[in-house]
């Protein structure tokens, strides 16, 4: 596929894929929706590690509300269900570790697919803003899933019905993303996480994500299975032998994502 609203880069094992309609604050249509499903998997195909940002003064602002003659007579659960929800799948899905570089605003939509990601990493000056309920709507695109799992049930029912702004800082604190960065070492910042996670032990990445994630709705007693059934396959990955032998060896080790 030809991108025509974002980019898409990849180069040693790191894939970046940066929304580009920075003349409508990188607000999201059908085709950009379809662009970045595709490009998410393709990454998750090409690459170790999976960047995604925006170009501009916004990471991206949500759905493009003029993007329809007459967004009243809009089908909002078939543009969910057929439109959002495979770009949220494909992250969910992705064989590599995903990182959401926040560089600017990001808002409804927006927001959640930056939250959507294993890392969210934000500059400064940006902010996070669940914008529904402005226009009569819930946060969707994966928010009330996100949300109460990151900055707890009363932050983000508060985010949710009083539609306010979330800065970086606040985002951090709050436990809503990993890391807020000043805006001058943001560029760096993101970039030294990303190539560490492209040059990493891709297998154990991707069982970890997957142990984290399930330890949310686990018992113990299943947690504790999940654990060894994921630890018997590291272990026998190339790059746990690697990982032993360059410990024994007191060097730096040269993964190779298997």
């Amino acid at each position: 596929m030809e991108y025509e609203t974002i980019r898409l880069e990849i180069t040693d094992g790191l894939a970046v894929l940066t929304f580009n309609r920075p003349d409508k604050m990188n607000a999201l249509n059908t085709q950009m929706r379809a662009e970045i499903a595709h490009a998410v998997k393709a990454s998750g195909q090409a690459a170790r590690a999976l960047v995604i940002t925006g170009d501009g003064r916004a990471f991206c602002s949500g759905q493009d509300l003029g993007d329809r003659a007459n967004a009243a007579e809009v089908d909002l659960e078939r543009t969910l269900r057929d439109e959002y929800q495979p770009i949220l799948r494909a992250m969910y899905e992705s064989p590599i570790p995903i990182i959401s570089a926040v560089n600017g605003a990001a808002a409804g939509a927006g927001a959640n697919i930056a939250l959507a990601a294993d890392v969210v990493i934000a500059k400064e000056s940006a902010y996070f803003m669940q914008a529904f309920a402005k226009i009569g709507l819930i946060p969707d695109a994966g928010g009330t899933y996100w949300m109460p799992r990151t900055m707890g049930f009363a932050k983000a029912m508060g985010a949710a019905l009083f539609a306010e702004k979330i800065t970086a800082r606040q985002a951090d604190d709050w436990g809503l993303i990993w890391e807020c960065v000043a805006d001058d070492d943001f560029d760096a910042a993101w970039r030294k996480r990303a190539t560490y996670l492209a040059n990493g032990p891709t297998l154990a990445f991707r069982k970890i994500r997957e142990a984290i994630r399930a330890s949310l709705d686990s018992s113990l007693e299943d947690q504790l299975a999940l654990e060894a059934r994921s630890q018997g396959e590291c272990g026998k990955s190339r790059d746990f032998s690697e990982g032993v032998m360059s410990f024994l060896e007191k060097r730096a080790p040269n993964f190779e994502g298997r």
